[in-house]
């Protein structure tokens, strides 16, 4: 119980005392953290033992707690040092954004960025804004990861990616986000499915139908999920696909239907003739692409331009099925 109130208490006192530690004080006190050692941490934050250990001396005689436990071999954080670290990082992390912004503010864009983006989406929307990129912000960097939506935020959230390219809606209520474009879905059919004939298809058709999707964690699984509840289709959750496509192949050899959507469709559907393209009638057959990021994130005007710059490459594709947003 003592070392909670300890941990609580120093995290009050950080706020509430007049001082406030220094760039350097925090810098030293995550160095020993994660070195262990006096010595090492000197060497790596660049400066001598003595004036780092008089340094994070004073640090704790002004916040009035210990926050490095000296006796322990390695030389560890207390209680109290565990609980300030992860503000410590982020204070930095948050001053070495501001500096990187403004060494970076030539390039707009801020040299770096880690993006995320959904399978759904990346790869048949990403060449074409990559192409624009590369012409208007040749010096950014770009590092793609590619995961579900549903993994996704959480990345985006924690710092591990600086945004996000993904089909709404966020479950993140501290993500913001810019809408990209608006895409076209539509119902794939086998070339000799008993509604082929019908250029739009009613909800009520589906009823008793097989539709297929893929795992849990996409959009386009909710989507699915979502169609067969107002529709009475069932969902073959059995036949997940791990891809769009898988679906498309299952759908062409008889086992179902499912939902494509317009920039895949428009990559990939040049050849095939094993699988009819319909539009159902009664029910929102679109979804709302978006650039997502942290709210407060210090490089929001970064995103701002990022999602214009996408914006304006996807307004010159002109792919069927995508309407770039105006916002």
């Amino acid at each position: 119980m003592l070392k909670y109130i300890d941990c609580i208490a120093a995290i009050v006192i950080i706020y509430r005392m007049p001082y406030r530690p220094t760039h350097r004080q925090l810098e030293y006190l995550v160095a020993v953290a994660e070195l262990g050692h006096f010595g090492a941490a000197a060497r790596a934050c660049h400066v001598s033992q003595p004036t780092l250990s008089a340094q994070l001396k004073l640090l704790e005689d002004r916040l009035g707690v210990v926050l490095i436990d000296r006796g322990a071999a390695p030389v560890q954080p207390t209680p109290a040092g565990h609980a300030l670290l992860p503000l410590a990082r982020s204070v930095l992390q948050t001053l070495d954004e501001m500096v990187r912004l403004a060494g970076d503010a030539d390039t707009g864009l801020g040299g770096l960025i880690r993006l995320g983006v959904a399978p759904t989406v990346g790869p048949y929307l990403l060449p074409s804004v990559l192409e624009y990129l590369q012409e208007e912000v040749p010096a950014l960097e770009l590092y793609i990861r590619e995961e579900r939506p549903a993994q996704l935020e959480p990345a985006v959230r924690e710092g591990a990616l600086d945004c996000a390219l993904t089909p709404l809606p966020l479950r993140d209520e501290r993500l913001v986000h810019e809408t990209i474009c608006e895409e076209k879905i539509y119902l794939g059919l086998p070339g000799r499915h008993r509604l082929v004939e019908a250029a739009d298809i009613p909800v009520a058709a589906l009823d008793g139908e097989r539709m297929l999707t893929l795992g849990r964690g996409h959009r386009l699984y909710d989507q699915v999920q979502a169609l067969c509840s107002v529709s009475g289709a069932v969902m073959g959750e059995d036949y997940e696909g791990t891809s769009l496509d898988a679906l498309r192949q299952m759908v062409s050899i008889g086992m179902g239907l499912s939902l494509f959507p317009a920039a895949y469709i428009a990559s990939e559907f040049g050849k095939e003739r094993k699988v009819v393209l319909r539009q159902v009638s009664d029910w929102p057959m679109q979804r709302r692409i978006v650039l997502a990021w942290r709210s407060g994130s210090p490089r929001q005007l970064h995103f701002q331009r990022l999602a214009i710059l996408a914006r304006l490459a996807l307004a010159g594709g002109a792919v069927e099925g995508i309407s770039p947003s105006t916002a």
